[in-house]
Formats: structure tokens, C-alpha cells, sequence
């Protein structure tokens, strides 16, 4: 089951000549007897319940390919039983392959010694899980510094490092207490400051807050936008939750049985949806939210290029929307100095009903 990727859109993050930090080619995570020969055999294409009768196998990865770009988060989204947490275990080689190709920074993982292995978990990309791991016996600040004792840092230096990381993720005046003594958010933000101290290139996130309360999970959500913001530092993010995914993604990897769906921007997922399945997925969002001017603007008439608001073309239409009310008048959506086109009541208005600007302005 091959997998086209999605084209690269205006929002969609360039990379020019730079290498993909994460580069994975035609990956497999077969589990039962004799895995090894599923993929590219004539069995590769059966359902997951007519492989499982024929052959007894399970296909956790079918054939999968993406690229994770330097700076990006990158999620993987997907129900229950979808493949997305085998996935992200197999990046580091927690989870073995089964075939496939698979890089870091051009480097290939599949190559790698188990010394090499031990290097790429500790210093290079760090993993956040759901469940906490914290060491109950140990501070704050001594369970944050745990990843660079392992590493061999001196004492004197670690707590020093670990010190700086609880400020970053807000846990200044609770340096000294135990695990049990804090709230499940505070605990998360223990176990993000302990990733984050060993300056990972990249942070791997396997649904780290589907535990916690809604509002102390926004909180986080929040806590990671504003991480991202500050150090640009490349994420892939495991979640089911499609609000999630739309929140946190540059882009978004939606799988089911195993196999990719769609790749894109949440504008992309949500604006053109790639089947059925996705559309089902993202009926109940409110597309206002997500969507934006440079979906729903049409051409400016001659009249219209030097008047009105000014909005950039990622500004979303509900944004868009009350601009447009607040002036009275279409809104130009102008880049670098240049009006694109514009957007008014009805272009607006047509996109949140499933039409594109184009369509709005024949309509």
C-alpha cells in the first residue's frame, strides 16, 4: 500500500538543501511467525484480519514513507490500534523494523551498533511518554537531572542544567519535592524538563498528556507551542486527538490499519480532506478556526488593491471574518507589499460551507 506524499504547500515548511532530520522509506513493523516475509509479498496486500487468518501476522507499520523536517512538529495521528505509537518506537529502534529504510540526519539507523543505538536515545532524540517513569524517591530537580547522570555528567554540573530546565518548564519552588507530592501536570512537566535537558535534537511525544485532565492538558499543549516557539527545536507528536493534532502540527500524518492516509498541513487535512475517512474525521471541525485567507480569497477588482483592511495569508477566516465586519468592505490579503486578493462576506463565508474562493466568487 503505497503512500503519496502530500505536495508542498505555501504553509508547508522548506527545506531547501537541508537533510530531513527523520527520513523513512517503505517502513514494516510485522509481529508473528515468520514476519519477515510479508512485506512485498503478495500477503502485503491483504486486509489486517485476512493477514492475521492467513498468515497469523499483525501489521503494525505497512509500508510507510515520510520525511520529519528540521524545526517541525510533526504529528502522527491516528484511532487506537493505528500503528502511530509501533511507529514512533521504531525511529529510535525501541521497536526493530521489519524492513525498510530509516535515517537520522542522512545517518542510517538500521546501521547502527548498539553502542551507537545507546548514543541516539540518550543525546539525540529524547522520548516523552504518557506515563511518567519518574523515580519516587528522587526530587524534582534530581529526577530531571537523571538523563545527564546517565550520560556521565558530574553532579555539581547536572544539577546545575536541571536547575535551568525547571524554570523553562515552570516548576521554579518545587525543585525539592518528590513525584508523589505533585499534581499529574506538574509531573509531566517533570518528565518534558528531564527530555529536554540532555538537548536532544529532536523531542518524540507518544501521547504524553491522554492522561490528564482537559484544562491541565491544554496547559501543556500550550507549555509545548510555547517551547517550540522559543527553540524551534524539531518534535514528532503521538496523538488521537484530532483538536491535538490541529493545534500542535505544522504538519499532521493521519494512519489507520497501519498504513498513512493523508500527510499535510492541518489546513490541508481539514480544507481537502484525502478520503472518506478523513472527511469523517474532520466533519465537526469548525473549519473557520482552521482555515485561511489564502483558501478563501479571490482576485482583487482594480478598485479594491488599495483599500480595506490588510491581512496576511495566514491569517484565518474566522479572524478574517471579523475584519471584514468590522470595515464594512472586502479585506486585502497582502504579502511582502503585494495584495494577493481579497476576501469579503461571501468568499468567507462559502469556505466555512465547504467551497474555496474560486468557487465563491462563480457562486
Amino acid at each position: 500500500m503505497a503512500t503519496t506524499l502530500a505536495p508542498e504547500t505555501p504553509d508547508s515548511p522548506k527545506t531547501g538543501d537541508r537533510t530531513p532530520v527523520f527520513s523513512v522509506r517503505d517502513m514494516w513493523k510485522v509481529f508473528g511467525p515468520k514476519a519477515d516475509r510479508v512485506p512485498g509479498s503478495p500477503d502485503a496486500e491483504l486486509s489486517a484480519a485476512d493477514l492475521r487468518a492467513r498468515t497469523g501476522c499483525t501489521a503494525a507499520v505497512r509500508d510507510v514513507s515520510f520525511d520529519v523536517e528540521p524545526g517541525e512538529v510533526f504529528v502522527v495521528m491516528g484511532l487506537s490500534g493505528s500503528g502511530k505509537s509501533t511507529l514512533v518506537r521504531c525511529l529510535t529502534r525501541l521497536i526493530e523494523p521489519t524492513s525498510g529504510t530509516l535515517k537520522i540526519d542522512g545517518e542510517d539507523v538500521m546501521a547502527m551498533d548498539k553502542a551507537r543505538l545507546r548514543d541516539l536515545r540518550r543525546h539525540r532524540a529524547a522520548m516523552v511518554f504518557q506515563h511518567f517513569g519518574l523515580l519516587p524517591h528522587r526530587s524534582v530537580l534530581d529526577n530531571i537531572a537523571y538523563g545527564l547522570e546517565i550520560q556521565g555528567m558530574g553532579k555539581a554540573e547536572r544539577r546545575a542544567k536541571a536547575a535551568e530546565m525547571v524554570e523553562k518548564v515552570g516548576l521554579t519552588g518545587l525543585e525539592r519535592r518528590r513525584p508523589g507530592q505533585l499534581s499529574g501536570g506538574q509531573q509531566q512537566r517533570v518528565g518534558l524538563a528531564r527530555a529536554l535537558a540532555v538537548d536532544p535534537e529532536v523531542l518524540l511525544f507518544d501521547e504524553p498528556f491522554s492522561a490528564l485532565d482537559p484544562l491541565i492538558r491544554r496547559d501543556m499543549q500550550e507549555e509545548v507551542i510555547r517551547l517550540h516557539h522559543e527553540e524551534r527545536r524539531t518534535m514528532v507528536f503521538i496523538t488521537h486527538d484530532l483538536s491535538e493534532a490541529l493545534r500542535l502540527g505544522d504538519r499532521i500524518m493521519l494512519m489507520r490499519d497501519g498504513g498513512i492516509v493523508q500527510i499535510g498541513t492541518p489546513e490541508e487535512i481539514v480544507g481537502s480532506p484525502a478520503d472518506e475517512y478523513v472527511r469523517d474525521f474532520v466533519r465537526d471541525v469548525p473549519r473557520e478556526q482552521v482555515l485561511t485567507v489564502r483558501r478563501a480569497m479571490r482576485p482583487a477588482k482594480s478598485d479594491e488593491e488599495d483599500g480595506g483592511p490588510a491581512l496576511t495569508p495566514g491569517t484565518t477566516v474566522a479572524d478574517a471574518i471579523e475584519a471584514v465586519a468590522r470595515s464594512g468592505g472586502p479585506a486585502r490579503v497582502v504579502d511582502g507589499g503585494r495584495c494577493l486578493g481579497v476576501v469579503d462576506h461571501a468568499c468567507l463565508l462559502s469556505v466555512v460551507a465547504g467551497l474555496d474562493g474560486k468557487e465563491a466568487a462563480a457562486a
